[in-house]
């Protein structure tokens, strides 16, 4: 792995680490690497302790505008009281909302929203968790990905997850199998994207990275980089 990259969850978002800093309920392994959270085998990854949480919380929609529909088939949906969801969303359980939630958008199974996160107009959101301010606000495709505290994706950008021949999720700038099928992008706090950026699968950025528009990223990059073409 590269020396330059520093690929854990302590580094990519320092703030959980703050006193007060703790998203409740989540259980974070510092010193590995952040995406064993999408590891759906895992006892500590974020499908298992999501659904562990619910269990407690159970389902909780009440105030919804009459055009938001819910499916609970395959889990609870529990909203936190006084969140913000527009209509026409559509969500999927097991999810936990405690951020905003805008017009139009559809959040999918296994997706946890914290307190001040926005998932916006037009937006999918699947197996995903938004750290407290992370934002996602216009026409993004969200799955299998990890975005910190401050990160901002711009309209139409994309994190896709899954590769075209369906093999495992590999970094090959920092020589990683992840193990991962279906991986996203972990965007450490802080991260911008300009608008209708992509982001392959498997994508790392680092604290404070800056991504111009139009531009295709892939790999592991570290804090500050600013990723041109």
């Amino acid at each position: 792995m590269g020396p330059l990259m520093d690929v854990t969850v302590a580094n990519l978002f320092p703030s959980l680490q703050e006193p007060g800093g703790k998203v409740t309920g989540l259980r974070v392994p510092v010193d590995e690497p952040a995406w064993v959270l999408l590891d759906k085998s895992r006892s500590d990854g974020l499908a298992y302790q999501l659904e562990f949480l619910l269990q407690a919380l159970g389902s909780n929609r009440r105030g919804l505008h009459n055009s938001v529909t819910v499916d609970e088939t395959k889990g609870p949906v529990h909203i936190v009281d006084g969140t913000l969801i527009g209509p026409s969303v559509h969500i999927e359980g097991p999810s936990y909302i405690a951020g905003e939630v805008r017009h139009g958008a559809y959040v999918r199974s296994h997706s946890w929203i914290c307190r001040g996160a926005v998932v916006g107009h037009a937006t999918e959101i699947k197996h995903s968790l938004l750290l407290p301010g992370a934002k996602a606000p216009h026409f993004n495709y969200v799955g299998d990905s990890i975005l910190g505290n401050g990160v901002n994706l711009g309209a139409g950008c994309k994190l896709s997850n899954l590769r075209n021949d369906g093999r495992n999720i590999r970094i090959h700038n920092l020589n990683v199998d992840t193990g991962l099928r279906k991986f996203g992008a972990i965007l450490g706090e802080n991260v911008q994207i300009g608008c209708n950026a992509v982001c392959n699968p498997g994508t790392v950025l680092g604290p404070n990275c800056n991504v111009w528009p139009n531009v295709t990223v892939s790999g592991g990059h570290p804090s500050g980089s600013v990723l041109k073409e």
